[in-house]
C-alpha cells in the first residue's frame, strides 16, 4: 500500500491534531484506493476529535474551512503540495443508529477507531491508516476481502442495509467497479430486504444508479439489481424486458438484448474517444422498454413489437422524470428511443439525399448518439446479416459527411427566413408565416438550397396555389 503521496501534504494537520491530544485516521475509499495502486483525489480523515476542536485546529493551519456538516461532525479544508491540491473531509468518529422508517440517523459521536470502522458500509471501506505511524487498522479483514475480490459487511448485511438501504444499490455498484461478488449473505439480505429502498429519495437513487451506468462493466451491478428484486423498486421496466423475447427469435431474451446493447456502446464511446456518457448509456439500456406493452402474436406464431419506439420513449420520459434526471437528460434519451428504429426503416434501399437531411434533421444535437445507439443495436450472430448492417451504417455516415461538406446539415433551415417571407407576400406575423415556412423547409430538405430566386419564385408559386384552393373551398 503506497501511501507516500499523503505524506508530506499532511504532515501539518497530523501534527495540529496530535498535539491537540488527538487521533487521526485516513479512511475509506482513500485506504481501499491506496492498496488497488489508485492515487485518490480526495483525502478522508476520522478523528476522535469533536467538531469544533476540528474547526479550532484547521483554522490554525490557516487555509480554507468548509463547514460541510457540523451536525453530523464533518468539516473540510485544502490541502496542497507537489504541485497539486487534495480537497479533504474530516469528519468526528461516528457511532450512529437508526430508526427503521426512516435513512437519517441519530448522530452519535464515538471515542473508538473500530466502532467507527463497524458502521460502513463494505469491509473494503472499513479500514483506516493511523496518521501517527501510518500503521493498517482493519479489524474486518477488509484487507483479505479486498485481494481475494469478495464484497462482504462488516456487521451483519441486515443490519448495515437497514442502516443505509442504499448500501444495496452500492454493492451492485462496486460489484461492477472493481468485479468483487457479493457474499450470499449480501445477495440474501438484498433479496429479503428490496423494499427498505422505498425510504431512500429519488435523487439519492438516481445518483447511485448513474454511478453504476458509468462504471466500465455495469452489467454485473445492473443484473445483480435485477436478481436480487432491487430494480424493481425503481426500475421496473428493466426487469419487465427478461420476459420477452425478441421478435427474430434469438437466443437472447429483450433484457439480454439490452444489456449488450449497453456494453457495445460503451465499446463504442471508447472507440471513438468519448468520455463515459450517461444519456448515451441510459438510452441504450432503455431502448426497447415499450416492447412488453407493444407485444402482440401474430399469425404463424411470429411476435410482433410495433410502435415500441414511441411507446418506450414515453415511458422512459416518464420513468426518468420520476428519478428526477434532469429535463435535458429525460428529453435526449426520450429523442434516442423514438429515434433508434429510424434507420431500418429504410431497409435495404439507397439512401437518397432527402432522407439523408431528414435523419440528420430529426436527430438534431443527438446525431453521434444517435449514430451510436443504432450500431450497438445489431447484436446478432450471423455474421453476414452484421457485416451487411455495418457496411449500411458506414454508407450512412459517408453520406451525411459528404452532404455537410456541401452543406450546412447541423443548422437546416428555410433559404427564406420569416422576414423575407413577409416582405416578398406582403403579409404580417401569422399563421400564414408558419405555413409558407414550412413548406420552404419541406423544399429545402427534399432538394437541397437553392439561390434566393428560385426559393422566392416558389413561395411566389405556393401563395397563389394556396390562395386559389382556399378560394376555392370558400
Amino acid at each position: 500500500m503506497d501511501l507516500s503521496f499523503t505524506r508530506s501534504v499532511t504532515e501539518p494537520l497530523v501534527r495540529g491534531f496530535t498535539e491537540a491530544g488527538f487521533s487521526l485516521y485516513l479512511v475509506g475509499g482513500t485506504v481501499r484506493d491506496a492498496m488497488l495502486g489508485v492515487e485518490s483525489e480526495d483525502l478522508d480523515f476520522t478523528t476522535s476529535a469533536r467538531p469544533d476542536d476540528i474547526e479550532k485546529i484547521l483554522k490554525g493551519l490557516g487555509g480554507p474551512l468548509w463547514d460541510m456538516g457540523r451536525d453530523f461532525g464533518t468539516l473540510g479544508t485544502i490541502l496542497h503540495g507537489d504541485d497539486r491540491q487534495w480537497q479533504v473531509e474530516i469528519t468526528t468518529f461516528r457511532a450512529d443508529t437508526y430508526q427503521a422508517d426512516s435513512r437519517k440517523p441519530e448522530v452519535r459521536f464515538g471515542d473508538r477507531i473500530d466502532d467507527d470502522l463497524l458502521r460502513r458500509d463494505f469491509t473494503i471501506n472499513a479500514m483506516a491508516v493511523n496518521c501517527e505511524d501510518f500503521s493498517l487498522v482493519d479489524p474486518f479483514r477488509g484487507q483479505v476481502d479486498l485481494l481475494e475480490g469478495v464484497l462482504r459487511t462488516p456487521s451483519t448485511p441486515e443490519m448495515s442495509f437497514s442502516d443505509d438501504p442504499l448500501r444495496m444499490m452500492r454493492a451492485a455498484r462496486f460489484s461492477s467497479r472493481f468485479g468483487f461478488r457479493p457474499v450470499p449473505e449480501i445477495i440474501a439480505a438484498m433479496q429479503n430486504m428490496a423494499d427498505r429502498l422505498s425510504i431512500i429519495s429519488q435523487e439519492r437513487i438516481r445518483d447511485e444508479l448513474s454511478k453504476l451506468l458509468l462504471t466500465d462493466s455495469p452489467r454485473v451491478g445492473l443484473d445483480i439489481l435485477v436478481r436480487t428484486g432491487l430494480a424493481d423498486q425503481f426500475l421496473p421496466e428493466l426487469s419487465a424486458m427478461q420476459l420477452e423475447v425478441d421478435e427474430h427469435h434469438h437466443h437472447k431474451d429483450v433484457y439480454q438484448h439490452s444489456l449488450t446493447v449497453l456494453d457495445q456502446a460503451i465499446a463504442l464511446e471508447k472507440q471513438r474517444n468519448h468520455s463515459p456518457d450517461l444519456v448515451n448509456r441510459l438510452a441504450a439500456l432503455l431502448h426497447d422498454i415499450g416492447k412488453p406493452k407493444t407485444r402482440r402474436l401474430e399469425a404463424g406464431g411470429k411476435v410482433s413489437f410495433y410502435h415500441h419506439d414511441v411507446v418506450g420513449a414515453k415511458m422512459a420520459r416518464s420513468r426518468l422524470a420520476k428519478l428526477r434526471y434532469p429535463k435535458e437528460v429525460v428529453e435526449s434519451v426520450a429523442q434516442l428511443i423514438e429515434l433508434h428504429l429510424r434507420f431500418h426503416g429504410y431497409g435495404e434501399a439507397q439512401w437518397t439525399d432527402s432522407a439523408v437531411r431528414r435523419y440528420v434533421r430529426d436527430a438534431g444535437e443527438e446525431l453521434e448518439r444517435l449514430h451510436m445507439l443504432t450500431r450497438s443495436d445489431c447484436t446478432t450472430r450471423i455474421r453476414a446479416k452484421a457485416e451487411r448492417l455495418r457496411r449500411a451504417y458506414d454508407e450512412l455516415e459517408w453520406r451525411i459527411d459528404e452532404l455537410a461538406a456541401q452543406e450546412e446539415l447541423d443548422a437546416i433551415r428555410p433559404d427564406l427566413d420569416g422576414n423575407q417571407i413577409m416582405e416578398i407576400l406582403g403579409i404580417g406575423p401569422g399563421r400564414e408565416v408558419g405555413q409558407a415556412y414550412g413548406f420552404l423547409l419541406e423544399r429545402r430538405l427534399d432538394r437541397g438550397p437553392v439561390s434566393v430566386e428560385e426559393a422566392t419564385a416558389e413561395l411566389r408559386t405556393w401563395w397563389e396555389q394556396t390562395a386559389a384552393s382556399s378560394h376555392r373551398d370558400s
